[in-house]
């Protein structure tokens, strides 16, 4: 017996004392009203817990990777997509931390039957680009029955096609710029213009050449020497790791790793493309898998924001101090 069961009789009690019809209708009105509330507390504790119901299965369809879509089409093959787009380089979405990410997992969904690479970048670090294109021939030989596409949209230079060269296939509209196979270091030069304002410069280093990027001083011929064959080599590895994506595939032409870039038309001519031919192209005429799956990794609005704020700062910095002149394949 519960408490209002208890002060029920107890009020029933002191009400009543001879038994009758008096007593029978309170003792009815009594029991009536414990039901009532009972059964509201129990329909009040039933809406509470399909309310919780709801916002949990709300909160599974919004996070979890499960594509409803999926237990209509049963075992179908998708074609996985990778978005590598704007400059590359360690704190952008075109890092080698998410592409290689996003790779990973596309290769790891066992309905993938082919990847795409949409490359839409101007180039940029040489070793974002390097590891990249490093893991893309890891994962191929790990899947040998699982090929990755390039498909170049407005534009894949330099750092882009260094990734775009480990694809089994790289296409391209005709209008596309593609190429620009160099590599470049550029900065500025202030020491006529602190000589104007009257600035003395004082540059304290430990190291002979340690001071050779500074913008406030001449370069020496020595640094220049420097410089340009560090660029050299850089430029060698690129011109190899072309030529061993590409192989056969290339014309002898002296101008292909000159730095130009070419449209997508005179790349199919040069062999730095296969054929022309957009993402749903390659999806349903190449691949044989339409339907598109989208695996690009994508930081949260707020982190991106706080870094391009944090990055554009430090850049500035550095280009003003001298510090940010480091090679870039653009």
């Amino acid at each position: 017996m519960d408490k209002d069961e208890v002060k029920l009789n107890e009020n029933y009690d002191k009400m009543t004392s001879n038994d009758g019809w008096e007593k029978k209708l309170v003792e009815d009105l009594a029991l009536a009203s414990l039901k009532e509330k009972r059964t509201t507390r129990r329909w009040g504790i039933f809406f509470k817990l399909a309310f919780l119901a709801y916002i949990v299965g709300l909160a599974v369809l919004v996070y979890s990777p499960f594509d409803p879509a999926s237990l209509e089409k049963g075992s179908d093959k998708h074609t996985a997509v990778i978005d590598v787009k704007g400059v590359i380089s360690s704190d952008s979405e075109a890092s080698a931390d998410y592409i290689v990410t996003a790779l990973r997992d596309a290769f790891d969904d066992k309905k993938t039957k082919g990847v795409i690479l949409r490359m839409n970048t101007p180039g940029g670090s040489p070793v974002q680009s390097g590891y990249i294109n490093d893991e893309i021939y890891r994962f191929k030989a790990l899947h040998p029955e699982i090929k990755v596409y390039a498909v170049i949209a407005d534009v894949c230079a330099s750092g882009g096609y260094y990734i775009a060269t480990a694809a089994d296939e790289i296409y391209a509209d005709k209008g596309s710029m593609v190429g620009s196979i160099g590599v470049l270091m550029n900065g500025f030069g202030f020491e006529n213009v602190i000589d104007k304002l009257g600035v003395t410069r004082r540059l304290y280093t430990a190291g002979e050449h340690k001071g050779f990027l500074d913008p406030f001083t001449e370069p020496k011929e020595n640094d220049v020497l420097h410089a340009k064959s560090m660029l050299a080599n850089i430029h060698e590895q690129f011109v190899e790791v072309v030529k061993k994506g590409r192989g056969d595939k290339l014309k002898d032409d002296p101008l292909l790793f000159s730095g130009y870039v070419w449209t997508g038309e005179q790349s199919l001519e040069l062999g730095l493309v296969d054929k022309l031919g957009s993402t749903s192209y390659v999806a349903r005429e190449v691949i044989g898998a339409e339907e598109i799956k989208d695996f690009t990794v994508s930081e949260a609005f707020l982190d991106r924001f706080a870094k391009k704020i944090g990055a554009s700062i430090a850049t500035q910095m550095a280009e003003i101090s001298g510090f940010g002149t480091a090679p870039q394949l653009r």
